[in-house]
Formats: structure tokens, C-alpha cells, sequence
């Protein structure tokens, strides 16, 4: 009875040890995943949507999903796995801070632009700001996202900043980080559902025949809801966290 209850335990461990995949590989999957999700946005606006321009009109406007899928999603997604990389475990963290905080800092200059290709879009044509849902969310999420990094900054990077300030804000900075990820997923998706509702209407198939268009658009907003839910499990996996070094840190 012994020997068969010790099969038990043994099967799990070697089922769980199928399902451990190496980070490497975990990470050029995801890498490959956004910049799926970059060519997808682009090709839509591209071949749907008219292509790009900076004259006010809907090719504007056409920036706007293109930068925030690359930045608020797929930048920001890289900056939050920077310390998962087996290679940030030892030596010093100053580098990988600033490769951290520069791609986070990337990451929030394309979406500025973006909000500024959408504003401009606006202001053009007369239509209004701010009413919808998808506009709130994805402001409330820029906001909160500029504060994350500000804070970012001042406790982790600047060197004022005391050890145990420092200790006290690292849970909040790394749930916030991950909040921040899944609102921009939200955002992004919902403003694409947003844009299939106005745009397949009048003169077109309507969104709820299922064009083609709409088959690629929906695609596209389930490719960016899986890389953001995989970079959430990520930052949750123990195996993936850098071992706390408090002392070294400390001392940095």
C-alpha cells in the first residue's frame, strides 16, 4: 500500500516537471507573441483602415492602436519580465534597473504619442473626448502608469530613497505592475471591439455578419489577451523570481 500511494506523488512530480518549461524558451515564445501582435495592428490599419498619415484625418488616427499595442502592451510586457532573466540573479541590479526603467520609459513615450494621435483625430473632425468607456479606461490606465513609473523612480533608481522605504514599496510597485498590464490588455481590446463597431456599419458588412475584417480585428484582441494573461503568469511563477538579495541591494 506504501509503494503504491509513493506512485502518486512521483507521477505528479514528473508531470510537473514535463510542464516546466525553461525561461529562454517561455521568453522567445512570448517576444515572438508581441511582435505577432505589433505586424497584426499594423497590417489591419494597413489594409482595413486605410494606412497612416499625420494629416488629422482617420490615417491618423490609425497610430493610435498601433502605439499602444506596441507600448502599453508589448514594451511594457518586456520591462516587467527584465528581472525574470536568470542572468539579473547575480552581479549587480543597477544595470537591469535601468534597462527596466528605459523600456518602461519607452514603453510610456509611445503611448503619449498614441493618445496624441487619437486627441489629434478628434479635435479634427469634431468629435468629441473622453465619453466613452474604452477612453476612460485607457486614460485611467496612462495616469496610473505615470505615476508607477515616477515612483518607480524615486524609490528604486534615485539614491535618497531609504532601504526600508524601499522594502515597503516593492510588493506595491510589482502588483501595480501587473494591474497596469492587464488594464492596458482591457483597454486595447476594448478600444479594437470599439473601432469594429464603428466602423462595420454603413456601407460595409456589419460586425455581427462576421466579415473578414472583423475575424482578423477579434485575432488580433485574443493574441493580446493571451500575451498579457502569460506575462501575469510569469511574474506570479516562484521559479521565475529573483532570490530576494536585500544586503546587496541594500548596498547598492
Amino acid at each position: 500500500a506504501e509503494e503504491e500511494g509513493a506512485v502518486g506523488p512521483r507521477c505528479h512530480q514528473r508531470s510537473v516537471a514535463m510542464l516546466d518549461i525553461p525561461f529562454p524558451t517561455f521568453c522567445a515564445f512570448l517576444g515572438s507573441l508581441g511582435l505577432l501582435c505589433v505586424a497584426l495592428v499594423s497590417a489591419w490599419c494597413q489594409h482595413w483602415r486605410g494606412g497612416f498619415s499625420l494629416d488629422g484625418g482617420s490615417r491618423t488616427f490609425n497610430w493610435h492602436p498601433v502605439l499602444m499595442v506596441t507600448g502599453l502592451v508589448v514594451l511594457y510586457g518586456a520591462a516587467a519580465l527584465v528581472y525574470r532573466i536568470p542572468g539579473t540573479w547575480s552581479g549587480p541590479k543597477l544595470p537591469w534597473k535601468l534597462l527596466h526603467g528605459g523600456l518602461a520609459l519607452a514603453a510610456f513615450v509611445l503611448t503619449v504619442l498614441g493618445l496624441a494621435a487619437v486627441f489629434r483625430f478628434h479635435n479634427s473632425n469634431g468629435t468629441p473626448n473622453m465619453y466613452s468607456l474604452h477612453s476612460w479606461m485607457g486614460l485611467g490606465t496612462v495616469l496610473l502608469f505615470s505615476c508607477q513609473w515616477a515612483a518607480g523612480l524615486g524609490a528604486f533608481l534615485l539614491p535618497w530613497a531609504p532601504v526600508w522605504l524601499r522594502e515597503l514599496y516593492k510588493p506595491i510597485h510589482v502588483f501595480f505592475g501587473s494591474a497596469i498590464l492587464m488594464l492596458s490588455v482591457a483597454s486595447c481590446v476594448s478600444g479594437i471591439n470599439e473601432k469594429l463597431f464603428f466602423s462595420l456599419k454603413n456601407g460595409t458588412t456589419q460586425y455581427k455578419l462576421l466579415p473578414a475584417e472583423a475575424v482578423f480585428a477579434n485575432t488580433l484582441g485574443m493574441l493580446i489577451l493571451l500575451f498579457g494573461v502569460l506575462v501575469v503568469g510569469a511574474l506570479a511563477r516562484p521559479s521565475w523570481k529573483r532570490p530576494d538579495s536585500g544586503s546587496l541591494d541594500s548596498r547598492q
